[in-house]
C-alpha cells in the first residue's frame, strides 16, 4: 500500500522533531547545569515564567541575557515537538510545562511568576499557581 505525500510528509516532520528533542534534551539539561545559569538562578536574576519560558526578575548582563534565550529557544523546540507528539499546541505544551517547573523545581531562594504575573521567592510552601495548572 502505498504512503500518500501528505501522510509521508507528516511522518517525516514528527521524525525531524524526535531529533530535534533529542539534540534540545541533551544541550538544555547541559546548559542548565552551567554555573552562570545556576548563579543567575540562585541570586534572583531569572526565574521561571508561567508560559514555561524562564524570565528576567532584573535587568540581564548581556551573558546572562544570551544563556536565557539560548535556553528559551530550546525550550519553544522542545515544547513544539511535545505538541506535535500530543495534538496540542506548542503553548499548551509550554504552559503545562511551566506549571510543572514552578512546582516541581523550583527550590527555595529561586524565583517564578505568581499568577498575576508579579515575581515571587520561593519558600518552603508549595508556590502559587494558576488554576489551570493540573
Amino acid at each position: 500500500m502505498a504512503i500518500s505525500e501528505k501522510m509521508k510528509d507528516r511522518l517525516e516532520m514528527a521524525a525531524a522533531a524526535l531529533l530535534i528533542g533529542a539534540a534540545v534534551a541533551g544541550s538544555s539539561a547541559m546548559a542548565q547545569r552551567d554555573p552562570a545559569y545556576q548563579q543567575a538562578r540562585s541570586e534572583g536574576l531569572i526565574g521561571e515564567k508561567t508560559d514555561g519560558y524562564l524570565g528576567f526578575v532584573s535587568a540581564p548582563s548581556p551573558a546572562v541575557r544570551a544563556l536565557v534565550e539560548d535556553l528559551n529557544i530550546k525550550r519553544k523546540a522542545k515544547y513544539t515537538e511535545e505538541a506535535l507528539a500530543n495534538g496540542a499546541t506548542v503553548e499548551e505544551m509550554a504552559f503545562r510545562t511551566g506549571c510543572r517547573l514552578i512546582k516541581e523545581r523550583t527550590v527555595p531562594g529561586e524565583k517564578y511568576q505568581a499568577p498575576d504575573g508579579s515575581w515571587k521567592t520561593r519558600d518552603a510552601s508549595p508556590p502559587l499557581l494558576d488554576v489551570r495548572c493540573p
